[in-house]
C-alpha cells in the first residue's frame, strides 16, 4: 500500500502539504482569512457507473463536484481532502488514468489535494471504486448568497442546456446509439460562478445535480416559503438529450448536471447576469427559465399556457448518476 501511495498519490497529488506526510494537511489560515471571513465546507462520495463516460470519470467528477458545491456560495475551493475505496482486482491502468485525471482537473482549477485515505475490499464488497472528497475554500466577506433570501418577483436563471450528464449516462447504459452526440457537462464551476460576485440582485446559487433543476426548485421553494414557476418553453435542452426524454418517457428537468447552475436573481439584475453567463464558455447557453411566486409548489408552465405542478421522483429515476 505504502508503495502505491508513494509511487501514484503523491507524484500526481504533489504539493506541499502531502509533501510534509504528516496525518493530517496543516493549512495556513492567512491565505484563507485574506479570501473572506467564513469557511465553506463541503463533501460528496462518487459512485458513478460507468467508471469513464464522454465528458469525464469518476476522478473528473469528484473534483468538480466538490469543487462545484463550495464555489455556489461565492467562495474559491482551495483545498481537497480524498478517500478511496478500490475493490481488489482493480486494474492498476484504470486507477491510475482516474487519479491522473483527478490531478489536472484539480490543477487547472488551482485546487490542491492535500490530505487521503485508501482502502482495499475484498472483490464483490464494492463495485470496482468509489471516491470520497471534501473541500473548502472562504467566502468573501460581501457575498451572503442563500435560498433563505428569495421573495416573490425573483427570477431563475440556468447556466446552459440542461440534463446533459444524466442523459450521456443513461445513453451508456441503456445502448441507445446516441454516441458522439451526448457528452457530460462535468466542469469546475468557479470561473462562471466569478463573473456574477460582483453583481448586485444575485441571491442564490446551486449546481443542479442530482434530481437536476426540478430538485434545485423545491429546494429554493422549500427554504424561502414561496412557490417557484418554471416556463417548458424557456428550457436550453440539446436535440439528443431531447430525444432521450422522448423516446423514454422521462422528463429533463430531473436529470443530473454536473456543470450548470440555477441562479436567483432580482428581476432587474437578470439581463446583466444573463450578459456575465453567455460571455463565459461555461454560460453561452444561459436561459431565464422561471420566476418566485407567492403561491407554495413548484410549477411548470407548459407549451401551451396549462400549469402543472411539478413532483419530485418517488424514486431515484437513475442511481449511480455522480
Amino acid at each position: 500500500m505504502q508503495q502505491l501511495i508513494n509511487s501514484l498519490f503523491m507524484e500526481a497529488f504533489a504539493n506541499p502539504w502531502l509533501a510534509e506526510q504528516e496525518d493530517q494537511a496543516r493549512l495556513d489560515l492567512a491565505q484563507l482569512v485574506a479570501e473572506g471571513d467564513r469557511l465553506a465546507f463541503s463533501t460528496d462520495s462518487y459512485v458513478i457507473d460507468p467508471l469513464f463516460f464522454p465528458g469525464g470519470n469518476i476522478g473528473k467528477l469528484a473534483i468538480c463536484g466538490t469543487a462545484n458545491d463550495v464555489a455556489v456560495s461565492g467562495a474559491l475551493p482551495r483545498y481537497l481532502s480524498c478517500g478511496f475505496i478500490l475493490e481488489e482486482g482493480l486494474p492498476m491502468e484504470t486507477l491510475k488514468s482516474v487519479v491522473n485525471s483527478m490531478a489536472a482537473t484539480a490543477r487547472e482549477a488551482g485546487i490542491a489535494i492535500v490530505t487521503g485515505d485508501t482502502k482495499v475490499v475484498q472483490r464483490g464488497a464494492a463495485d470496482k471504486l468509489f471516491i470520497n472528497t471534501a473541500g473548502m475554500g472562504a467566502i468573501p466577506a460581501d457575498i451572503h448568497w442563500g435560498a433563505q433570501t428569495l421573495t416573490a418577483g425573483d427570477v431563475l436563471l440556468v447556466s446552459g442546456t440542461l440534463g446533459d450528464h444524466g442523459a450521456t449516462i443513461l445513453n451508456l447504459r441503456e445502448q441507445l446509439g446516441l454516441d458522439g452526440e451526448l457528452v457530460s457537462d462535468c466542469a469546475v464551476l468557479t470561473p462562471l460562478i466569478q463573473t456574477l460576485r460582483q453583481i448586485t440582485g444575485v441571491k442564490a446559487l446551486r449546481d443542479a445535480t442530482r434530481g437536476g433543476v426540478n430538485a434545485v426548485a423545491h429546494e429554493f421553494a422549500a427554504t424561502c416559503g414561496y412557490g417557484i414557476e418554471l416556463s417548458e418553453s424557456a428550457l436550453p435542452l440539446k436535440p439528443a438529450v431531447r430525444g432521450v426524454c422522448e423516446l423514454l418517457g422521462l422528463d429533463a428537468l430531473n436529470f443530473a448536471n454536473e456543470g450548470k447552475l440555477v441562479i436567483a436573481v432580482e428581476r432587474h439584475a437578470a439581463d446583466q447576469a444573463l450578459a456575465a453567463l453567455r460571455a463565459h464558455p461555461l454560460g453561452r447557453d444561459a436561459a431565464l427559465i422561471g420566476e418566485v411566486v407567492e403561491r407554495k409548489g413548484v410549477r411548470l408552465a407548459g407549451l401551451y399556457g396549462v400549469k402543472r405542478t411539478l413532483d419530485l421522483p418517488h424514486a431515484e429515476p437513475l442511481p449511480r448518476i455522480c
